[in-house]
């Protein structure tokens, strides 16, 4: 079992439930209404709120491919001091920073 990435362990034990979970990721991605950019950024703010550093490394360089700037993804964590409060910063800015710089 690949513990290293728990994506495959879904794909591989679930590939129907998986190939529908994907199919509803492309149409949100596909709606209208907000550019990628912008749903890149939600979506590093509302994965701060549920904890999930791994998503959190995962949409920082989606974010910075869709024309994200560094400000903008540092603007995005340090909204969450309103919301999670200092684990914002003294969790997450360095974890996405790090993330940017490298992708």
């Amino acid at each position: 079992m690949n513990k290293e990435n728990p994506l495959q362990i879904f794909i591989d034990e679930s590939p129907e439930v998986q190939k529908a979970y994907a199919g509803l990721i492309q149409s949100l991605i596909d709606m209208e209404g907000l550019d990628n950019k912008t749903k890149q950024l939600i979506y590093i703010g509302m994965k701060m709120v549920s904890d999930d550093e791994r998503a959190i490394k995962m949409h920082v360089p989606m974010a910075k491919n869709a024309g994200a700037t560094r400000e903008e993804i540092k603007s995005t964590v340090l909204l969450g001091l309103s919301v999670i409060g200092l684990k914002a910063a003294s969790k997450y800015l360095p974890i996405v920073l790090d993330s940017f710089d490298n992708s």
